[in-house]
């Protein structure tokens, strides 16, 4: 088991940049280290079902991202400090959304962009972008 707890999020103006952070904090003597946890943020609006935005893999040497923010966002993760952070760049309003930061020991490979896929979730942090 592990608790994700995220931070970072706040009101940023259209083509501004943005780190959020998620630390990650596991019961002594769990079976699995930081180390052993795929990681990943989505992103949710209301009304909407919760998206993929990057998933990066237990080592950080592999990452996915969507479509809509390749290029603009980044993935990475400390596996001393036990965190992974995503950074965001050239914002724009449809960016606007909950950010939640989610784990799951079992997935070796990147690619997993179903919610589904993920056996642990934060609360989420709001990021608003303002036009």
């Amino acid at each position: 088991q592990v608790q994700l707890v995220e931070s970072g999020g706040r009101l940023v103006q259209a083509g501004g940049s943005l780190t959020l952070s998620c630390a990650a904090s596991q019961p002594a003597g769990s079976d699995y280290d930081f180390s052993d946890y795929a990681m990943a943020w989505f992103r949710q609006t209301p009304g909407k079902e919760r998206e993929f935005v990057a998933q990066i893999n237990w080592s950080g040497d592999s990452t996915y991202y969507a479509d809509s923010v390749k290029g603009r966002f980044t993935i990475s993760r400390d596996n001393a400090k036990n965190t992974v952070s995503l950074q965001m760049s050239e914002l724009k309003p449809e960016d606007t959304a909950v950010y939640y930061c989610a784990a799951d020991h079992s997935l070796r490979v990147v690619g997993h962009i179903s919610t589904d896929q993920y056996a642990y979730w934060g609360r989420g942090t709001q990021v608003t972008v303002s036009s």
